[in-house]
Order: structure tokens, then C-alpha cells, then sequence
């Protein structure tokens, strides 16, 4: 081989060498480029994953925020008001709470108002569709009350209706079995179930209202709260003074009976009444319980008091007697008796018997103006009456106690005081002399004993009794008497006023009753306002009130446990 052929030999492999180095070379520089371009494309892809998924986050955050900030402009889920259970003396339930729930909305979620106030006002139609549409536009509002304690069948239809600004919340509905059958004496709850007026203003009074401020006030911590009242009793008082509205074609009636021996309200009714379970139902009308805090002149039956004032302090005795041949004449005033009275000096029990004006008025002028205050002040006449109720009214009385006030007090005209103060009065005259203060809570009688004041001798409290029994059976409360129960009592026939003077066509009546009366265990009293009729077409306490106590009494006796006595019975003293 030549040189020349050498060496291009050579030539020929280093420009092999050089371009294979080359190729290789560029193929480097290749995997570079690439390398850095897919290294690019994932940062660019990483940083545009980060990038959406912040976005994602970021609008979840603003949108929890947003919801947070909406949610809390509602108002928070308040604690329950429960309320304990009221029963009977028996444990029969008077009162309950009821779980309920409540409709809300919230208006700025409201998309139709129109629609919406639709759909509301047909499954409700007594709503105010004005008032709805209001509250529904109120775009600055996030919470508005539309239905208050909504049954389990209306609920189910709101949630049918489809609108999503619509909630519920859990509540409580006070449930009265009784109805209208014990109205004044449990009273009533408003919305929020709070006492307003009777037995359930008392308990939250008691406490009630701290413990459920607190939140301490749970239905597995709260005990029924018993009252006095018997149940099957208070059903038959009510019915008595119901049917008595309408037979006597009067205003308004009454009753109640005492426990003379505890002090206990055993039943205690007033018509018009209301029905707890809809107080608003009536408009106001029937609220005002007439026997605790409604007064009125009392009419005859002040005449117990004032013989009971005149026989304590001695001033007379039942022998004596008195002339009620004519009436009195005091100034332009005349005091009179009814034309049943007999026109003859008369004894004292005849007086009561006959229930003269004039035999009274003469007793009172022989005790005194002083003496009679004193009297009625303690037997609480002229006081506010204690006891648990809170509806209660102070009775009224002359500024000036003349001796003419001093005489139609006597028998009942001039004091205006509440009935049931009438009946505590009574019963403190049937319990040898010791005054009670009334309750409508479980009381014994040991437990009364130890509250009790005396306020007439026992002998007084005797003789005051055996009137009783003179006038229950051959005086104005025959029409009370009840075979086997020997009723005693005392009506009042009182004039109303009307524009300030006195009617003889309007009154109203009453009638303050015990049995049995050799030993009373209860006092019934029993009122009637503006009856236009009575038994015999007469408008008269016989003929209207003393009728109402003997119905109670045939009805409640036996449940009352007292047995029936057809013996003869004797007048002491007579």
C-alpha cells in the first residue's frame, strides 16, 4: 500500500471518527433540548394543578365564610321553656307541655316572594297576607316568625310546599285536657310559654322563670306541681254556674268550695269563662275571674258578719229583740224591709231568718262604727286577700264611715269585697272561730291549725251556726237545703248600681252555704250577676244562687266522701 493510499485510508476514518462524533454530539444536545422541554411542561402543568386547586379551595373558603356569616344572622335555637305538669289532688293532669316545632323563614333566601305568600296563605288562610308579604321582602332580614307551634300534619304539608328559605324549630305547646274547666285557677301561657295570669303566673313566680333562664329547667327535672283542686268537683262547679248563666239568663256566675277545716280550694269557677288551650279566642272577654278579683256588694250575706260582731262583743243577745214595725229614716235616705218581712219587733234569729234590714240596722247602731270595723277588718273584709292566685283584688270602702255607711254596710251595701273573701270570712264563723287563709295547694289540717287566727269566740262561731241552720230550714236558704246533707247558709240579694244609684230591677246575688251543718266540713258560696229570672220568674238569691248551691252540693257531696244523715236534726239555742 502506497502512502498516498495510506494515509487517505486515515483521512477516510478520521472524517468517520469526526462525524460520528458529531452525530453523536447532536443527539446529546437533542436529549438535552428535550429534557428541558418536558421538565417545562411539568412545572408548568404542576404549577397550573396548584393553581386550580387554590382557586378551588379559595371558593370553598368564601363560600363558608359567606354561609357563616348568613347563619349567623339567625337567631340561635333559645332553650326550651318546659314547664312542669299541674295535677289534681287525685294526680289527674290539668296541665302538660307538648313538644311542637315552630315555622321560620328567611327572607333573604326567598326567590318568589309572591309565590311564596301563595303557597304560605293556602295551607294557611287565616294568615295576614299582608303582613307575610312584608316580612318575606324584607331583604335585610334573615329570620322572621311565621307560624307558632304548628301541628305534626302541618308541618309535613309546609315541608311538601318545596320553598328552601323555610325552617322549623322545636318547641313547647301548653295542653289543657280540662279545657275550659279550670280556667281561672291554672290561667294560662303565652307563646313562649310563660305564666301570664293564674296557678301558672304563681310557679314561675316560685322560680321557674330563673331555672329556665338558666337552662336548668328540663321536663326529667321538673315535679308536677299538685294543687288543691279536685277535678271531678271542679267539673261540676263549672257545669253548675254554666247551665246557671243560661237559666237565669244572667251576666255572670260563680262558685266555689273550701275545705273549712285546711283552708283548701277544692273548686272554684267563674262564667264567662275562656279556654286556656286559645286564650286570644275570645278576644279578652271572659278573663276576669269574678270570685278572687272581681268585688261587688255582697248584698244579706253581710248580715252574718255584722250579728256575729254584735253577738262577739256582747252588744246583744239572741233573745233580744228589735222593732221592725216601720222603717228608718236617716236624712233623704229610708232603710226598709222586703214586704216578706213581718212588721213586729222581731228576735235576733228572726231577724237573720227573715233577713230584715231594720232589725240589722238597729243591731249595728247598738255595736258601734268602730266595733264593726274592727270585725270586718278581722275576718278580711277590708283587706287583700292572701293566698297563691295572683289575680286577687283589694276591696273597696268608704272614706268615711258615717252612721249611715255604719247601717247599709250592716247588710251588706256600701263595702264592695271579692267573694271568695266572702267564703274565707264564712268559713272562719262555721270553724269555731279561727280564720284561715285560703290555698290552692295540698294543705293538712295541722298545717292550717298552726296559721289559723282567731277571730270570734267558739261560742260565737256555735251561734252563728245554729242561724245557719234556722235559715236553711225555715228561712231564705230552703231552696239550698239537700236531703241527708242538712244545708245551712244565708242568701244576698244585692241592688246594683247603675249610673250611680241603685236599681230595683237589677241585682246581684248570692249565697254563702255549709253543710253539713250539725258539723260543716265545707263552705260553698255561690254568686249569680243580673239575673233576669229565677225558679219562680223571681230574680231573687232563693230563687237563683241558694238553687246553685244545692245542685253542687246533690253532685259533690258524695265524691267528697260525706255521708248522708236522714235524721232528725235539733236547733241548739232555739
Amino acid at each position: 500500500m502506497s502512502m498516498i493510499q495510506y494515509f487517505s485510508s486515515k483521512a477516510g476514518r478520521l472524517r468517520e471518527l469526526k462525524f460520528s462524533s458529531r452525530s453523536r454530539g447532536c443527539y446529546v444536545l437533542q436529549d438535552r433540548k428535550r429534557h428541558r422541554q418536558a421538565k417545562s411542561r411539568i412545572v408548568v402543568l404542576s404549577v397550573g394543578i396548584v393553581l386550580f386547586y387554590i382557586t378551588i379551595f379559595a371558593k370553598l373558603g368564601y363560600m363558608t365564610t359567606e354561609t357563616t356569616l348568613e347563619t349567623s344572622r339567625i337567631p340561635p335555637i333559645p332553650q326550651i321553656a318546659w314547664r312542669p305538669d299541674i295535677v289534681d289532688r287525685n294526680g289527674q293532669v290539668l296541665a302538660t307541655d307538648i313538644r311542637t316545632v315552630s315555622m321560620f323563614a328567611d327572607p333573604h333566601r326567598i326567590v318568589d316572594v309572591d309565590e311564596a305568600v301563595e303557597k304560605i296563605s293556602s295551607l294557611f288562610p287565616d294568615v295576614d297576607r299582608k303582613a307575610l308579604f312584608k316580612k318575606l321582602s324584607d331583604r335585610k332580614s334573615h329570620f322572621a316568625w311565621l307560624e307558632r307551634q304548628l301541628t305534626p300534619t302541618q308541618q309535613d304539608q309546609v315541608m311538601k310546599l318545596g320553598i328552601p328559605a323555610i325552617g322549623f324549630r322545636p318547641e313547647v305547646k301548653r295542653f289543657y285536657p280540662g279545657g275550659r274547666t279550670a280556667a281561672h285557677v291554672l290561667g294560662y301561657v303565652d307563646i313562649d310559654n310563660h305564666g301570664v295570669s293564674g296557678m301558672e303566673k304563681y310557679i314561675d313566680s316560685q322560680g321557674l322563670s330563673d331555672l329556665t333562664a338558666t337552662g336548668l329547667a328540663t321536663r326529667s327535672t321538673l315535679a308536677p306541681v299538685r294543687l288543691s283542686i279536685d277535678l271531678r268537683v271542679q267539673n261540676i262547679v263549672h257545669d253548675v254556674v254554666t247551665d246557671a248563666l243560661t237559666t237565669y239568663k244572667a251576666q255572670a256566675a260563680g262558685a266555689v268550695i273550701l275545705d273549712i277545716h285546711t283552708g283548701e280550694v277544692l273548686a272554684m269557677a267563674s262564667v264567662p269563662d275562656f279556654d286556656p288551650n286559645d286564650p286570644q279566642a275570645t278576644g279578652g272577654q271572659g278573663w276576669l275571674n269574678r270570685m278572687s278579683n272581681g268585688t261587688f256588694e255582697m248584698g244579706s250575706t253581710f248580715k252574718t258578719f255584722s250579728l256575729a260582731t254584735a253577738i262577739d262583743t256582747n252588744s246583744v243577745k239572741l233573745t233580744d229583740t228589735f222593732d221592725a214595725t216601720g222603717p228608718i229614716h236617716m236624712g233623704r235616705f229610708t232603710i226598709h224591709d222586703d214586704r216578706d218581712v213581718p212588721r213586729r219587733f222581731l228576735s235576733v234569729p228572726e231577724i237573720f231568718r227573715y233577713s230584715s234590714n231594720i232589725g240589722t240596722a238597729k243591731i249595728i247602731q247598738v255595736v258601734g262604727v268602730d266595733a264593726q270595723k274592727e270585725y270586718l277588718t278581722r275576718l278580711g273584709l277590708l283587706t287583700r286577700l292572701k293566698t297563691e292566685l295572683p289575680e286577687v283584688k283589694t276591696p273597696s270602702q268608704p272614706r268615711v264611715w258615717s252612721k249611715l255607711t255604719s247601717i247599709t254596710v250592716s247588710f251588706g251595701h256600701g263595702v264592695a269585697t271579692t267573694p271568695l273573701q266572702v267564703a274565707v270570712a264564712g268559713a272562719a264563723l262555721m270553724d269555731g272561730g279561727e280564720l284561715i287563709e285560703p290555698t290552692f295547694l295540698p294543705r293538712t289540717a295541722e298545717e292550717a291549725e298552726n296559721g289559723a287566727q282567731l277571730v270570734v269566740k267558739k261560742s260565737t262561731s256555735d251561734t252563728i251556726r245554729s242561724l245557719f241552720k234556722l235559715n236553711g230550714e225555715q228561712g231564705t236558704g230552703r231552696t239550698a237545703d239537700v236531703m241527708g246533707y242538712h244545708v245551712g247558709g244565708k242568701t244576698g240579694t244585692a241592688n246594683k248600681v247603675i249610673n250611680g244609684a241603685y236599681s230595683h230591677k237589677l241585682s246581684f246575688n248570692s249565697f254563702l252555704g255549709a253543710f253539713p251543718i250539725d258539723n260543716p266540713k265545707y263552705v260553698v258560696l255561690s254568686i249569680i250577676d243580673q239575673p233576669l229570672t229565677g225558679l219562680h220568674n223571681l230574680n231573687l238569691a232563693t230563687e237563683t244562687a241558694a238553687p246553685m248551691v244545692h245542685d253542687i252540693i246533690t253532685r259533690a257531696a258524695p265524691l267528697l266522701g260525706v255521708e248522708q244523715d236522714f235524721g232528725t236534726s235539733t236547733l241548739a239555742g232555739f
